[in-house]
């Protein structure tokens, strides 16, 4: 073999070799975005039941976007994406259960739908009577129509898509984003934290957990041991995590590439001392409800039989991971008629048609901000308090007692007890701060038109 063709040959091996490095240092990223997109477009698709064009408009910007393949297969229930044909991953719609990322089809177990009798009124059903008359419609209807502008003045996508305002019980104001309607399911993503406190609230009630409860996974020795379920309920467990959507984050190998997401989030080490540190973390509400299906022996169902039916939310669906488990931090689909079903739960201090379904003081508990190091003012157990603790209030012309779930991309319930009020927010906002929203300005409006 001639020099010139010995240097090609080692060239050519040279860049294989070097190709193939980046690509594996690369592939937890690129599998994030083929995971994302996949579980994207079968949500999308096959549980909201939206069109064609539908998945991409949820994908947030990202250079990858354009050039992954992205398929649906509805009489399989299926949708995959890769990149340039590598990276691939497909996600499994199963009734009731919405969408699963897995090699293969799970073995899952459809919950029992929830009934709603049409002619029902709302909460129970889905008639909505005309609002009071005491109620400034017109107020309220300007409020709405500042939450819809688009009129950022960066140029960016506001992307409101549903607000549904509830004022004494009762559904005074509500509007949708074209394309968009009062059955459309909706990704709460992180609001489904605050729903898993609910979970823990209706257990506790049970007696089934207690809140100072300890050695709550069965893998936890020496110190881990001593974790409570108050200080996963108050993102406090000490457990090393990073909620940054990043290349190699827990979060997104959590997320997109972990058959049993709650058993990778409790194998992770303690990083701080229990109880010391606010972290925000998405591993920590999969852990709980890993807990929760342990000390319940209940499946798939877990969800409907503590929330869901009792609500009669009966469009909500909360998806498992492969392994079955609940994926309590961020996959919770239902329309926004249901997501505020929920907060006026909260808002009537637990109670649902007369009957206490959560501990008296479970409310209080839940909406009551600890002062305590750590990134996130307000936090308080898996909701957001406006009194942030040290007397600063994070919505300066709203009441002091309000609370919220929240979720990514611009997903609110609030829910402010003084005024008997309950307000749904939820969009596609992935380009503007929370802070830069207007929850203030909307929530000042829509009580003064009240």
């Amino acid at each position: 073999m001639s020099r010139a063709r010995k240097v090609l040959l080692g060239s050519g091996v040279a860049v294989v070799l070097i190709v193939a490095g980046v690509l594996l240092y690369a592939r937890p990223l690129l599998e994030t975005a083929t995971g994302y997109a996949a579980h994207n477009a079968c949500a999308v698709r096959l549980l909201a039941g939206r069109g064609v064009e539908a998945p991409a408009a949820d994908l947030p910007p990202n250079p990858l976007v354009p050039l992954m393949s992205t398929s649906v297969d509805e009489s399989e229930g299926t949708a995959s994406a890769a990149l340039f044909g590598l990276f691939g991953q497909t996600a499994w719609h199963t009734p009731g259960l919405g969408c699963t990322l897995a090699d293969e089809r799970p073995t899952l177990t459809s919950p029992d739908p929830v009934e709603i009798v049409a002619d029902e009124v709302w909460p129970l059903g889905e008639t909505v009577p005309p609002p009071p008359a005491d109620v400034d419609s017109a107020a309220l209807e300007a409020a709405l129509d500042s939450a819809f502008a688009e009129d950022d003045p960066a140029g960016r996508a506001v992307g409101a898509r549903a607000v549904v305002v509830v004022h004494e019980g009762q559904i005074v104001a509500e509007r949708y984003a074209d394309g968009f309607d009062a059955d459309t399911p909706q990704l709460g993503w992180s609001m489904a934290k605050s729903v898993t406190n609910a979970m823990v609230g209706r257990l506790v009630a049970d007696g089934v957990l207690t809140l100072d409860q300890d050695n709550l996974v069965s893998a936890w020795t020496g110190d881990r041991a001593a974790i409570t379920l108050d200080d996963l309920l108050h993102m406090a467990s000490g457990l090393e995590w990073d909620e940054t959507y990043a290349l190699g984050t827990p979060v997104t190998e959590m997320l997109y590439r972990q058959t049993d997401m709650g058993a990778y989030a409790a194998d992770l080490p303690l990083e701080s001392d229990i109880g010391s540190v606010t972290q925000y973390s998405s591993g920590t509400t999969n852990i709980i409800c890993d807990i929760l299906h342990t000390e319940t022996g209940t499946g798939e169902a877990l969800a409907h039989e503590l929330v869901f039916r009792p609500l009669g939310m009966h469009t909500a669906v909360l998806e498992p991971d492969a392994s079955g488990d609940l994926v309590c931090s961020s996959y919770l689909w239902a329309t926004p008629r249901d997501w505020a079903r929920f907060g006026l739960w909260f808002a009537d201090g637990g109670s649902w048609q007369g009957e206490q379904l959560l501990p008296p003081e479970w409310v209080e508990y839940s909406s009551e901000s600890r002062a305590a190091e750590g990134e996130d003012a307000g936090h308080a157990a898996h909701w957001w308090a406006n009194d942030t603790g040290d007397g600063d209030l994070v919505l300066p012309d709203v009441p002091a007692d309000a609370f919220w779930a929240s979720g990514h991309d611009g997903q609110r319930v609030f829910v402010v007890p003084s005024e008997e009020l309950v307000v749904v927010r939820m969009g596609f906002t992935p380009q503007i701060p929370s802070s830069e929203l207007g929850y203030n300005e909307m929530l000042s409006d829509i009580i003064d038109g009240l």
